[in-house]
């Protein structure tokens, strides 16, 4: 499966538009990694906690959206985008969508 940001895959012609296509994955954050994450903020550097958490959102997402675009046939999704947003009482969870066309080339 090809996962691209591209509206088209150069070299390769699109035989079939199948479908938008989504993938969803929402994580809550650990009371631990935030205290930390907090005193790192007001320290400065980085937040590996939160890195490793967008991490695995993300893939999440990635896998799910692959998943439904085999379900429709297509052997390809152009046009992929990410989205992040972070929801929940207090900013409690975070949420990773990928969205993009499913195709077959």
């Amino acid at each position: 499966m090809i996962l691209t940001t591209t509206p088209s895959l150069d070299g390769k012609a699109i035989k079939a538009y199948k479908g938008i296509v989504v993938g969803e994955a929402i994580l809550g954050t650990n009371i631990f990694r935030d205290l930390f994450a907090g005193i790192r903020d007001i320290v400065g550097g980085r937040s590996g906690a939160y890195e490793k958490e967008m991490g695995k959102a993300r893939q999440i997402a990635l896998q799910e959206l692959e998943q439904r675009a085999v379900e429709l046939g297509a052997n390809a999704v152009v046009g992929v985008d990410l989205d992040y947003e972070v929801i929940g009482k207090e900013g409690s969870m975070m949420m990773v969508s990928a969205s993009g066309t499913a195709v077959v080339i």
